[in-house]
Formats: C-alpha cells, structure tokens, sequence
C-alpha cells in the first residue's frame, strides 16, 4: 500500500517566488489497486512519482510505502518498489538478458532467482526473440519491455509507472497494459501517470486528475462522473479545470 499527506515540492528560482511543482497532494493506493495519474504535460504527475519512487525529497508533506515513512530509510523503500521512469536508458551493448542480471545482483537475488524470474518475464512480456539481442538494436517498444522488466524483476509489492506507454505502438502498448492488469491481479499497488484519457478510462480502478502541481479529485469514474454531471473522463477533467481556474483566479 502507498499512502501521502500533504506532499509538497518547491522549486527555488532566483529573484522570483518558488516554484511549487507538487500541492498538497494526498492520495491512497491500496494493495490490487491501479489508480490513474492523469493531467497534461507540466501538470507536475512527474514530479509526484519521482518523490513516491524516493528519487527527489519533498519540500514538505509525509508518504509511507506499506507501514514505512520514505524518510526513514530510502534504501529499504527502494526495495520494494520498482519505478519505472519515462526517460530510463539501457546499457546499449549489454543484452536484454544481461541487463537483467546486472540488476538482478544490486537486489541481492541469487544466480537460480534471476533466471527463473527472467523465464517469468520473457513469457509475460512476450521477448522471446529480443532478450538475447544488444540494447542498442532495439525498438522504442523492444527497449520499453526490457525496462519494464528491470524494473519489476525483484518483484516489488508497489509499482510506480510514469507514462509507461507514451509513444509506444499499439502492440507494444497492450502488452503493457495487459502486464499491469496482471500485476493488479496478483495484488500489487500501482499508481501511472498517462495524458491518454481512454487508457485511465479503461484501466484504472481509481483515477486521480492533476494539474498546475494540484489534484483537482480523486475517485471511481463513476464518482467522478456523479461529482461533475458528465460520462467521460474527458469532460471530467475539463469541468474539473474550469472550477479548479475560477478558484484559483
């Protein structure tokens, strides 16, 4: 389970206000659950996943993973979760396989677990036929299915995807979609952020709408539709925003 109170990020810039990134964000992401990040470029979804992955502190505000504080021992949090980032690069020359087992050792697993865990994760990814081949001959698709490997391969109870299927193709987009859907089913918590409505639409047990670093709600898509009077995620999020720019001007 993921939980925040308050998340806060500021930017300081000189000679100007800080930049705040992340408002006040809370949220809960329990065990089977997928809860959808959705906002436009420059919302701040970012942001937020780099502080729940640990990657930047926050400013101010609390988030445990499971019954831990991210403060209290980072290295311990790293290990269970796995972050994938939209920006991730792989070892070009290395293999996918290779890859794999250099990460496989930072997590302590042994040689058996790292090959078995390999075999799972050529199966469910669908690589058969590129596990073998150097990075750097690899697809935009080819290399996001390796990362998504990596960062799943210690198995981590809380997964947090930053726009896991940004220009991917469509095959290469439903593997992904259908690997997180396993993931929910075999009781991960997961929290992605994604700028395509119909993906939070279909996908998500719960969907959280951000933007300008704030999230404007949170809740089912009925309860959203319920809260807005509209029936599609789209037309949520653009009432959302009309209240969220009256309020704030």
């Amino acid at each position: 389970m993921l939980r925040t109170e308050h998340l806060r990020r500021e930017y300081e810039i000189p000679g100007k206000a800080p930049l705040v990134a992340v408002r006040d964000a809370t949220l809960t992401v329990d065990d089977g659950e997928v809860l959808g990040l959705l906002g436009p470029n420059g919302a701040g979804k970012t942001t937020l996943l780099r502080i729940l992955a640990t990657i930047i502190p926050p400013t101010s505000g609390d988030c445990w993973i499971g019954d831990r504080h991210i403060k209290d021992n980072p290295d311990h949090i790293r290990r269970h979760i796995g972050f994938l980032s939209g920006n991730t690069k792989l070892y070009g020359r290395l293999t996918g396989a290779e890859v794999l087992r250099y990460f496989g050792r930072l997590y302590d697993l042994s040689t058996q677990q790292i090959e078995s865990r390999t075999e799972e994760l050529v199966d469910l990814l669908d690589m058969g036929d590129i596990i073998h081949r150097r990075c750097e001959t690899l697809s935009t698709g080819q290399t996001q299915k390796v990362n998504l490997a990596r960062v799943i391969l210690h198995d981590p109870e809380v997964l947090i995807l930053d726009e896991p299927t940004a220009g991917l193709d469509i095959m290469t987009s439903r593997s992904i979609l259908e690997f997180i859907q396993h993931a929910r089913g075999r009781g991960h918590s997961i929290i992605f952020s994604t700028h395509y409505m119909d993906e939070a639409e279909r996908l998500c047990d719960r969907i959280a709408l951000i933007y300008s670093g704030a999230i404007m709600a949170i809740g089912t898509k009925q309860e959203l539709f319920e809260l807005t009077g509209t029936d599609n995620v789209q037309d949520v999020f653009l009432s959302l925003l009309d209240t969220f720019k009256e309020n704030v001007a």
